[in-house]
């Protein structure tokens, strides 16, 4: 839910990097002079490590501050973003990428090939995909700044789509010295070659965080924004995060102009966000969220498998889906 009066070309399937991603939404308006966007998200950030921290809201802040090397269209297609591109070679066992000229991390330094390498074997400790592609990885060598090298043991044709992929955890370019941290210990620094810089010493756990623009950033020179893919275009000089303590605080805040943007409203206060004339409701990430009753099976009585099959007999799909989400209609 978004007041209108905003200056945001779109909105985006990701939340956070819809505030740097123009991509199919609502149109918006606010006035040129407004270079600050305050934001809800849908959850607080209990810390700022992209690799340890599976939730969604650290992703969508990892959005913010770093960069990958391949961004996924709205097909759902790879598309090179740090990297300038790769070669295959040696039958699918070696694999050899080239960064983008230029590209800087907020703390000055240029991105090299070691930093490429120490973010992947990061990474690669943490997120599935990761570990089935480290599991044939040979070796991993820096050619020079720009270049670097993956040698398998064998093929791993879905190399690029793991680079790339925009569900948890998400494979994020960081400086070697953050790359090295051990994959179980939290980084606690946020440095990246994103298009915000993130204002460490204004975070407030459970309240505020904020970014400011990075001047250096170096987005695509080409190609049109599409979902993480194409270039990032920042439209605000600071974005700041503002977690609310419920969704009635939220809605009133939104409705009193005191926030922009709330990522994620209850269902039951949709028609009341609809009703009202300064405020947009849109749905912003079409493809959807999968929902999912799990029983603790290792727990009485669930640990009885006919206890199981009578509780899924019993339970009406539809009755949960409306319990969860409700039954008012969002266009996207």
């Amino acid at each position: 839910m978004l007041q209108r009066r905003q200056l945001l070309s779109a909105a985006a399937a990701l939340p956070a990097a819809s505030l740097i991603t123009p991509l199919a939404g609502p149109a918006l308006a606010q006035p040129a002079a407004a270079r600050t966007l305050k934001y809800v998200p849908h959850a607080n950030l209990p810390n700022i490590d992209p690799f340890t921290n599976t939730a969604f809201v650290a992703r969508d802040h990892a959005f913010l501050v770093y960069d990958q090397l391949y961004g996924m269209d709205e097909q759902f297609r790879p598309q090179p973003q740090m990297a300038a591109g790769h070669v295959v070679e040696n039958g699918g066992l070696l694999w050899r990428f080239t960064l983008r000229d230029g590209l800087r991390f907020h703390d000055g330094t240029p991105v090299r090939g070691r930093d490429c390498i120490a973010s992947i074997r990061r990474w690669g400790r943490r997120d599935a995909f990761g570990q089935a592609l480290m599991a044939r990885v040979a070796d991993m060598t820096e050619n020079s700044d720009r270049v670097f090298s993956i040698r398998l043991n064998q093929p791993f044709p879905k190399m690029i789509e793991a680079f790339s992929k925009v569900t948890t955890s998400c494979l994020f370019i960081m400086p070697e010295r953050l790359g090295n941290v051990d994959p179980f210990t939290n980084i606690t620094e946020a440095v990246g070659s994103g298009p915000y810089r993130f204002v460490a010493n204004e975070w407030v756990p459970g309240s505020r965080l904020a970014y400011t623009r990075f001047a250096d950033y170096v987005p695509l020179p080409s190609s049109t924004p599409s979902m993480t893919a194409g270039p990032k275009v920042t439209h605000f000089d600071r974005v700041e995060w503002h977690i609310m303590p419920d969704a009635a605080t939220a809605a009133a805040a939104l409705q009193a102009g005191e926030i922009d943007w709330w990522e994620q409203p209850t269902a039951d206060l949709f028609p009341l966000m609809q009703r009202n004339r300064n405020v947009a409701v849109d749905v912003i990430n079409g493809t959807g969220l999968i929902g999912i009753f799990r029983p603790n099976h290792t727990a009485a009585p669930f640990n009885n498998p006919a206890v199981r099959r009578a509780v899924l007999t019993a339970i009406n799909q539809m009755d949960s889906m409306t319990a969860v989400i409700g039954t008012a209609t969002v266009q996207g």
